[in-house]
């Protein structure tokens, strides 16, 4: 009788041992999309997460990784029969709000282009004037539609290339998937791109830096050109500084402008946006790098709900900086 009672006492505080587990700050990290990742978050049982995170970016990777040869976005590239998911539609119907805004600027139909470039998962092309005018013929976001469940491509050869959307959005929900959790507090950070609500560790509002663009540091130790105070917003970072190649004397950028079919040659260094998700920030700071500084600045005063800070080089090659008004409030002094 004795031994039961003790079994039960002991039962009943183990029991509430695990009920009443502290919280603690989990940290995870990784390679997803061909970059990597870190994630930061108070669990409120200090459970650590990273096996479920994992299986998340895992199914992230097969909607939209055009290197993986069975994910969505390849099947939709070669024309295959595929079932769209409920967080593929939403990237999608984005990307094609920010498309119209930034007028084509942002463009997920440049896949083809980019493959071509030598940046996406197919062998790299001689690049002839001819070649890019063909391109530019299957290239164009009116030249898709979504309907029934399926994108219908006015031409079979257009090829789709979310990647300049996908990362910020997968960031979104890996922060969702985190919230539903029980976890208020968290940074996620992939490939730069950064989704964060509350607090860090410390008790303070997540520091996030912006390097500065240097094409030299190939070890990426670059130092900041700033650092913002973020918390319930996303915030993306496009640059052309560390993803290019240089062919016959010619440095050739990642970014593509959908338009001329050539990669971006501009002031621009660096792109940061803010704005409500990591999704929206991604998609505007690829559409920044592709339109220039002027134009930049005229569509953000437009979108109220965004706030951006570019690098750029002046007449004489020095690096300075623009951000508009509300950009201000999140830079640590």
């Amino acid at each position: 009788m004795k031994y039961s009672i003790f079994f039960s006492t002991l039962l009943v505080f183990v029991i509430a041992s695990c009920q009443n587990s502290p919280s603690k700050y989990i940290y995870n990290k990784g390679t997803v999309y061909g970059t990597t990742y870190t994630i930061s978050y108070e669990s409120p049982k200090g459970i650590d997460l990273h096996e479920e995170i994992t299986k998340k970016l895992n199914e992230y990777n097969r909607m939209f990784s055009t290197f993986d040869r069975e994910s969505t976005i390849s099947k939709i590239n070669n024309n295959e029969p595929v079932d769209l998911s409920k967080e593929f539609i939403v990237c999608y119907e984005k990307a094609l709000e920010v498309s119209e805004i930034t007028n084509g600027a942002f463009d997920i139909t440049a896949g083809a282009m980019v493959n071509a470039w030598g940046f996406g998962p197919e062998e790299k092309k001689k690049m002839t004037q001819e070649r890019v005018d063909s391109l530019i013929q299957i290239t164009g976001y009116q030249k898709i539609k979504l309907e029934n469940g399926r994108i219908i491509k006015e031409n079979p050869n257009i090829k789709l290339d979310m990647n300049a959307i996908a990362k910020g959005y997968t960031s979104d929900l890996i922060g969702n998937f985190l919230a539903e959790n029980g976890c208020k507090n968290y940074m996620v950070e992939i490939g730069g791109e950064v989704a964060a609500k509350g607090i860090n560790e410390r008790g303070k509002t997540w520091t996030i830096g912006i390097s500065k663009p240097d094409e030299t540091d190939i070890f990426e130790t670059t130092g900041l050109q700033a650092k913002v105070k973020l918390t319930d917003h996303g915030m993306a970072t496009s640059g052309n500084y560390r993803n290019f190649y240089i062919e016959d004397g010619k440095k050739y950028a990642h970014t593509i402008d959908p338009k001329t079919g050539y990669p971006v040659q501009h002031s621009v260094l660096s792109s940061t946006v803010i704005a409500n998700d990591c999704m929206t920030a991604d998609a505007y700071a690829t559409a920044f790098m592709v339109l220039g500084l002027e134009t930049s600045i005229e569509i953000d005063r437009k979108v109220p709900e965004i706030e951006v800070f570019f690098i750029y080089a002046d007449e004489q090659g020095n690096n300075q900086v623009y951000m508009s008004d509300g950009f201000g409030e999140y830079i640590v002094d």
